[in-house]
């Protein structure tokens, strides 16, 4: 038997349902947020996510799943969806369009970590970005639709955690005196967090091993670096967000993974999701576009990951998906107007469903009840002679006649009423 690939997930059927209520809950509120839907390619060539994502990071140095593809290119599958949504907007020209650019979009993307709850090597997110606004009510806006989106979901002990990482000059005059303080350290960290030191010592802020947590209680904060013009952006922000009754708490730990944020960033967390506890994640990134070779682009966006929206999602929740009506077509003549049936109601917008291996009324009404079915209709010989069918309601066991010649619409009708 060949199995599935470690850290590669099924979706069953039993769990659909409920990761299509994450998805059209997340498209319906990114629509009245005035996003638009993107659909990027899921493998790009690997230069864009090194140039974007930053060399030094963990995902470009460790985890980005890479391959030579025919004619030599390196091609890597989407760790992440901004730099292949930058990408389009640079390739296509949006610049150019006077219309605001707010996109969103959600599919696949694939990391190789080690496998865990909520941390898969192929996992989903649904994300936006919105280029071209300055202004911190852009901040605000896609902060705003990522609360309500998980707010609409009812999912728990939520957290938006937000910092300000302020600009790049702000974050180059504080590195020294981060790392300064690192390397007095340097012995107390993990083995990650003493490599990241010279390469990328932000990180080690936002390292969740207790050790390093411990030993960098005590560091300097790059609030105490960060320029006028920042502190600004960053007060109005948190204003608007109290103004629209978001609530928040600030962390100053809060720095990401990704080496193009800057100003906002933010984070949801829940503590009912353990150790992985972040839900959905973004920030400021005003320099990306530029990096990729577009113009001078302010941008803004975050991703959510739908496994951990799941996780937290309860199934009852979106369990509305059983049939409404069974059709229990038994005997010969009453198989094949059962098959008729089925056809009738499915044309009229009905959801109808049977199950052909049954043979008598008592194995129908037993795979009605195991599917949850809303209404039994009963089609047997007899039925067909008299030209009608009994249409049973599961629950109370009550019974009405209908006809066959009007079926569909005598079944909408008291479907209705129901």
């Amino acid at each position: 038997m060949i199995k599935g690939i470690k850290g590669v997930k099924d979706i069953l059927p039993e769990e659909t349902p409920r990761w299509r209520l994450i998805e059209e809950t997340a498209r319906r509120w990114a629509v009245l947020y005035g996003f638009h839907e993107i659909r990027v390619p899921i493998f790009e060539v690997t230069a864009l996510f090194a140039r974007s994502i930053g060399a030094s990071t963990d995902i470009v140095e460790k985890e980005m799943y890479t391959f030579q593809d025919r004619d030599g290119t390196s091609i890597t599958l989407r760790p992440e969806g901004t730099a292949g949504t930058v990408r389009a907007y640079i390739e296509h020209n949006r610049a150019a369009d006077p219309l605001p650019q707010k996109y969103f979009y959600t599919g696949p993307m694939f990391r190789h970590e080690r496998p865990q709850a909520g941390r898969l090597r192929q996992f989903h997110q649904f994300g936006v970005e919105s280029f071209g606004v300055a202004d911190p009510r852009a901040d605000v806006e896609v902060i705003a639709l990522l609360w309500r989106m998980l707010s609409d979901l009812k999912l728990p002990s939520m957290t938006l955690e937000i910092n300000n990482l302020g600009y790049a000059a702000d974050r180059e005059a504080y590195r020294p005196q981060l790392v300064a303080f690192l390397k007095q350290r340097e012995e107390t960290l993990c083995g990650n967090c003493r490599r990241r030191i010279d390469a990328n010592p932000l990180r080690v802020l936002d390292c969740k091993v207790p050790q390093c947590r411990a030993a960098t209680e005590a560091a300097p904060r790059l609030a105490d670096c960060l320029s006028e013009q920042a502190r600004a952006h960053f007060g109005s922000v948190l204003g608007e967000l109290e103004a629209i009754g978001i609530p928040y708490s600030l962390n100053h730990r809060l720095v990401r993974g990704l080496d193009y944020y800057c100003l906002t960033t933010f984070e949801v967390t829940s503590t009912s999701l353990g150790a992985q506890n972040a839900v959905g994640a973004g920030g400021r990134y005003d320099a990306l576009v530029e990096t990729l070779g577009g113009p001078v682009t302010p941008a803004v966006g975050f991703a959510v990951g739908v496994e951990r929206m799941a996780m937290m999602l309860p199934l009852a929740a979106s369990s509305s998906e059983s049939a409404s009506v069974y059709v229990a077509g038994f005997g010969d003549r009453g198989s094949a107007a059962g098959f008729s049936a089925l056809e009738e109601l499915r044309l009229a917008g009905i959801r109808a469903v049977t199950d052909f291996r049954s043979g008598s009324l008592k194995s129908h009404l037993r795979q009605a009840d195991r599917l949850r079915s809303q209404f039994a209709l009963i089609i047997g010989d007899d039925e067909v002679v008299k030209g009608s069918a009994i249409l049973r309601d599961m629950e109370t066991k009550v019974q009405q006649e209908v006809f066959l010649t009007s079926l569909s619409s005598q079944v909408s009708s008291l479907l209705r009423i129901s």
